[in-house]
């Protein structure tokens, strides 16, 4: 599972947990690693709110598969967190053993079925919110999520066991719908600490000014914002996708595969082959909104699509 995205943090760099750094140092001191990502938080978004300090009055379960090591956070997500990454309308649901199986067998597939999905999890992902949400609010649900703004950290509800964005969803919950939600996420991760670290896009080149992707496969979704992508998110898609299609090759190779695992696989691969198809060549005819690196990353990324 190749990907044009470098699949480790470079050592010393912003997103090294490890390195010298006072802040992190004194929390990993006080064994309080679970919230060093708030920290990279603070100062992404070069804010004045202690996010770890926030952060501290989360609990965390260890989740361990395969020698790597998860924060599962528990407790009251804190308010100025939740308002940062979009999450006020939902708060963290109970650990209960069922959830906790669920997690377990989601991650052991990946480390057994798909060792480089895995190790790009492992490498990416330290903090997990299982989400709901809160009674009251009527909205339709998240799968999963992640925000550039709080690295390691994913999102995902009980939906991520029953549905495949954007379309496919099963009556029926399964740890590899939630394996697959898992290894999107870390992936979009990913692609934002190598966008944040690397000059992939063109000089001067905005979100707010980027030329508008229409996505067909989006209509009828509501907000304009999900049938028009900027290129940023465009990008972003394009590499998990390419993730996600072997992802799913992979599953529909095995022969243990549920009827329903297997229909809802197919289908969602089936969609995800023409889009990936459409997401590149529409990367491919807006070129001079890249810089000479996100030119090459484009390359290897048309590379690995015309694999598919």
């Amino acid at each position: 599972m190749k990907t044009a995205i470098t699949p480790h943090v470079p050592a010393g760099s912003f997103f090294d947990l490890t390195r010298k750094d006072p802040d992190l140092t004194r929390l990993r001191e006080v064994g309080a690693d679970s919230v060093l990502p708030f920290v990279l938080m603070e100062r992404l978004l070069r804010s004045a709110t202690p996010y770890a300090e926030h952060a501290r009055s989360l609990r965390s379960d260890d989740v361990t598969v395969a020698g790597a090591r998860f924060d599962w956070f528990d407790a009251k997500l804190p308010g100025e967190i939740a308002h940062e990454i979009n999450l006020t309308g939902y708060e963290i649901v109970p650990h209960t053993d069922e959830r906790r199986e669920a997690l377990t067998r989601a991650l052991d597939h990946l480390s057994l079925v798909h060792p480089e999905g895995f190790d790009r999890v492992r490498e990416f992902v330290r903090g997990l919110l299982w989400v709901g949400l809160k009674a009251g609010v009527r909205a339709s649900s998240l799968t999963s999520s992640s925000d550039p703004a709080l690295p390691y950290v994913i999102v995902f509800s009980e939906k991520a066991r029953h549905h495949i964005p954007p379309n496919t969803v099963s009556e029926q919950p399964s740890h590899l719908f939630l394996a697959e939600n898992i290894l999107h996420e870390a992936t979009h991760q990913s692609v934002s600490f190598h966008v944040l670290q690397h000059q992939v896009f063109a000089d001067g080149y905005s979100s707010q000014t980027s030329p508008k992707i229409e996505i067909k496969w989006r209509a009828g979704q509501g907000e304009d914002r999900n049938q028009h992508w900027e290129l940023d998110r465009v990008f972003h898609a394009t590499c998990v996708y390419n993730q996600l299609i072997r992802f799913r090759e992979v599953e529909l190779a095995r022969n243990d595969l549920t009827a329903d695992e297997r229909a809802n696989f197919q289908a969602a691969h089936d969609e995800g082959l023409p889009a990936v198809r459409y997401l590149m060549r529409q990367l491919e005819l807006r070129g001079e909104y890249f810089s000479d690196h996100g030119r090459d990353l484009l390359a290897d990324l048309r590379h690995q699509t015309d694999q598919l």
